[in-house]
């Protein structure tokens, strides 16, 4: 059968990614690159004034001269060691892989989902998946399978439950009622970005830049989550006609014994961070007892990581799953083996990252930039619309958050800042449109094992199959997302602690 215009432009985005280097080589060759730009453009003898200070000129720093070239040898460790979201996810994964280890972050998700009523099952999947970022990548291997059962014991499509959980899951990965480890990820790429600009202003931003938004954002998508469940997908599949059925299981006693001791044990916490924060004369307030300008601001990443590791070792305990100390050793050596993949990207990309700061290509595209941008009036909405369209099309074929942004925020904001968007508001609009578009792109990390989850109750699914039936959800997220940042510039909000929506360096 001849295929149609809609599945053949999906063959050649498959095609086109699938031919795209892995991003630890992608990155190895950006630099390369940057290094023989450098050469070329500085021979031109290009300069601008720095948008900070305009005594100061700018010129472009040839890597390839005695100076790059000593630089380009003696920087390489402080490049990767210097990478700014190495260490941050590095130190989070140790909390959140005891966690997810021991079973607790599971037990939490099937708890939550199995124990609303049924009219709000779809809000209550969609919603624990916008909310299983906590857990990094979890929820892919938790939840979608978790939404087949479910839809299935209560004689739903079980691929509804499925798309559903996967919409939230990967569609809601920026968006959380709590911080993640995307926050601190992405903040610290950036930071360093905004550096270029205005170093004193980058020194003001802090990892829940995007809090208020993100936190807002978890009740509109879990709302056109559902409606799209309901509405579209569950109509278009129609009943469920084939064989496998399933019975829905609670947990088990051991389990919910495992969850109220973890949840007292987070309460200890809590209260205990509290008494390091709350009291006027507390340890972990700034000058003149400031808060978000403070010492808890910049202990947001181990915080996070000991809520995630001492509830998780409770669990493991009163679950059996931890006996002593080597579990617990085991299970940390275990989290720090899958992040080998991330380690080596950051070597890569903590070089590109530092070449192309060196150089100062950063600064004089960004003056250059927004020069363009305003010589043709494309400013406001308009602007941050085709940025959002831009960052949608590049998910497609780059699926991860960090390697895409590390690329981007060198480029986006510093134009950004000249052009009067705050850095914070530059990277809130890179986020929606990264979770938007995830999940219609067969180079996501999960997609294929999403697919192989859904061949369980269908055999024929395919790569075809599963973006015809993810793109209403990337659809109305980007545009419902797209509208509430419109809105929320209107109004003027914060998108966070001193997070302004306006530059106004």
């Amino acid at each position: 059968m001849k295929k149609g215009m809609f599945q053949r432009s999906l063959d050649r985005i498959e095609r086109v990614g699938n031919a795209l280097p892995h991003p630890v080589t992608l990155f190895a060759v950006l630099a390369v690159l940057v290094i023989a730009i450098s050469a070329i453009v500085s021979s031109f003898g290009i300069s601008v004034k720095h948008p900070g200070d305009e005594t100061e000129v700018i010129e472009v720093f040839n890597l390839l001269s005695t100076e790059g070239i000593q630089y380009l040898f003696t920087s390489v460790t402080d490049n990767f060691i210097g990478f700014a979201p190495l260490g941050i996810v590095l130190v989070t994964m140790l909390g959140i892989g005891v966690a997810e280890s021991t079973g607790l972050i599971s037990a939490c998700l099937r708890g939550f989902v199995l124990t609303i009523p049924n009219r709000l099952i779809t809000a209550g999947l969609v919603f624990a998946g916008v909310m299983s970022s906590v857990a990094s990548d979890a929820g892919y291997v938790v939840l979608p399978p978790l939404g087949a059962v479910i839809f299935a014991g209560l004689g739903r499509h079980p691929l509804a439950g499925l798309t559903a959980a996967f919409a939230g899951v990967s569609g809601g990965f920026s968006a959380n009622l709590i911080i993640t480890s995307l926050d601190p990820l992405l903040a610290g790429m950036t930071t360093d970005a905004a550096k270029m600009i205005d170093p004193a202003y980058a020194e003001t931003m802090n990892v829940a830049m995007n809090y208020y938004f993100i936190v807002v954002s978890v009740f509109m998508l879990t709302i056109i989550g559902s409606w799209v469940t309901e509405r579209i997908v569950e109509p278009r599949l129609g009943a469920y006609k084939g064989d496998y059925k399933e019975d829905l299981n609670g947990l088990e006693p051991v389990e919910k014994k495992g969850l109220k001791w973890a949840g007292i044990s987070v309460l200890v916490t809590v209260i205990i961070v509290a008494l390091f924060i709350l009291p006027p004369n507390a340890p972990l307030r700034g000058e003149e007892g400031a808060i978000i300008q403070s010492p808890f601001m910049d202990s947001l990443v181990p915080i996070i990581a000991a809520l995630f590791f001492i509830p998780g070792l409770v669990y493991g305990k009163v679950t059996k799953e931890i006996k002593n100390d080597k579990d617990v050793a085991d299970q940390l050596a275990k989290t720090m083996v899958t992040m080998g993949m991330f380690i080596v990207l950051s070597f890569t990309a903590g070089q590109f990252v530092a070449y192309f700061a060196e150089s100062n290509m950063g600064l004089v595209i960004g003056v250059y930039g927004a020069n363009f941008l305003e010589s043709i009036h494309l400013t406001g909405i308009p602007l941050l619309i085709i940025f959002i369209l831009i960052s949608a099309i590049i998910n497609l074929f780059i699926g991860s958050a960090s390697a895409k942004w590390a690329m981007m925020a060198p480029i986006f904001v510093p134009i950004m800042m000249q052009l009067g968007y705050s850095p914070e508001l530059t990277q809130m609009a890179y986020r929606i449109a990264d979770s938007a578009t995830n999940i219609i792109t067969p180079l996501m990390t999960y997609f294929a094992l999403i697919i192989a989850f859904a061949q369980k109750y269908d055999k024929k699914m395919g790569i075809g199959t599963l973006i015809s039936v993810m793109l209403p959800y990337s659809l109305f997220f980007l545009i419902a997302w797209t509208i509430m940042l419109v809105v929320w510039i209107f109004l003027g909000i914060d998108l966070g602690p001193g997070s302004p929506i306006h530059y106004g360096g």
